[in-house]
């Protein structure tokens, strides 16, 4: 499995003329996942290698702008290099609570229609990854509006044993959020590799001793 990271952004609190703000991609097999969509990022994919076209996951840590206010647009903009396609996979984004209503708000309220499908998955906080007065709960965002609306999705709660979330796994790796603690609630993600069985000639290694 073949895996390299590109920085798009390292800049903290907003955008400058020289440093994106906060957003990674890490390449897989031919897809992108990209991590953080800070302001400016859909720029710096453009001066880099990578097509934006292949992005195929997002995972958002917080929402604190600099980490997230450049999602709504690059999602735009890869609708418009987009061709409908009924039978193309979605585009799966995970993020803290919250992030659904923001995105469908955004998409709804700028009128854009998205040429392709997208889910988000909600990771629940918990009440101890932010100090008390901070915490927000944002479980009853959209309450009264009719489901159809917003995006699909799962909502992810917190495997006491593991101590972590399940977000997703194939039979290469798994993929888990892990709580960090911040000012708003935040999450980490950490690819693992599962073990692969090595290659071995068994008869080759018999004739030689």
């Amino acid at each position: 499995m073949s895996l390299d990271i590109t920085f798009l952004g390292t800049g903290s609190a907003y955008p400058s003329p020289s440093r994106g703000a906060s957003a990674l991609v890490l390449r897989r097999e031919g897809q992108c996942w990209l991590f953080d969509c800070g302001e400016g990022t859909q720029t710096q994919l453009m001066r880099s290698h990578l097509r934006a076209a292949r992005i195929t996951k997002i995972f958002i840590t917080h929402l604190h702008g600099d980490h997230f206010f450049g999602l709504p647009g690059l999602l735009c903009t890869l609708s418009l290099q987009s061709n409908p396609d009924p039978n193309k996979p979605p585009v799966d984004i995970y993020g803290p609570l919250g992030l659904r209503s923001f995105l469908w708000r955004s998409l709804e309220l700028s009128h854009s229609q998205l040429l392709f499908p997208y889910t988000v998955h909600e990771l629940v906080p918990t009440r101890d990854q932010c100090p008390d007065e901070e915490f927000r709960d944002f479980s009853g965002l959209d309450r009264d509006e009719a489901p159809h609306r917003g995006p699909p999705g799962r909502v992810l709660h917190l495997d006491p044993g593991e101590g972590s979330y399940l977000l997703l796994e194939d039979e290469q790796l798994v993929v888990r959020a892990f709580r960090l603690f911040h000012r708003i609630p935040s999450f980490g993600f950490v690819l693992e590799e599962k073990p692969r069985p090595g290659r071995l000639n068994v008869q080759k290694l018999k004739d030689l001793g």
